[in-house]
């Protein structure tokens, strides 16, 4: 009995006190924004950035910039060496871009400002006409976004 209460315990703890982000993909994003304009939150990352995990780990953790991303913002998680499918973003046809064993998204690489040597994670943030009003190459703090999140909702 002790086990098995041990073994319950061990599963659910890990899952209190974390949110999730409401994500949204790059091919619902012109259909939602038609029912209800928002800004937009891009979340570009690779699976080795450990920069990366421990962001999305404090991300989800803080419960109000997670209530506030899901309920204001469009939020799209782009895994820049992983997603294989095509994009249309902006009136534009983006692929994947494979050199080997590797490759990278044409969307990632259109999106960085140093298109020879991206740095991870890249934060961008559009305004409600997909305009870019925010990048952020590397570590965003949780209570820095939520400022700069504060401060765009505002505008």
């Amino acid at each position: 009995m002790r086990l098995l209460a041990k073994f319950l315990l061990l599963i659910f703890i890990p899952n209190f006190g974390f949110s999730q982000i409401k994500t949204t993909a790059f091919s619902d994003l012109e259909s939602l924004q038609k029912a209800q304009q928002k800004s937009v939150v891009i979340h570009l990352y690779t699976d080795w950035c450990s920069i990366c995990k421990i962001e999305s780990f404090k991300l989800n953790k803080n419960k109000e910039l997670v209530n506030m991303i899901s309920e204001n913002f469009y939020f799209i998680n782009l895994e820049a060496e992983k997603t294989k499918e095509t994009i249309n973003f902006q009136g534009k046809q983006f692929n994947y871009s494979s050199n080997g064993n590797s490759g990278i998204h044409e969307l990632a690489l259109a999106l960085f400002k140093n298109k020879n040597q991206p740095v991870y994670p890249l934060w961008i943030i559009l305004d409600k006409n997909q305009n870019l009003i925010y990048y952020h190459e590397g570590k965003f703090h949780p209570e820095k976004m939520k400022e700069k999140l504060l401060e765009i909702s505002a505008l």
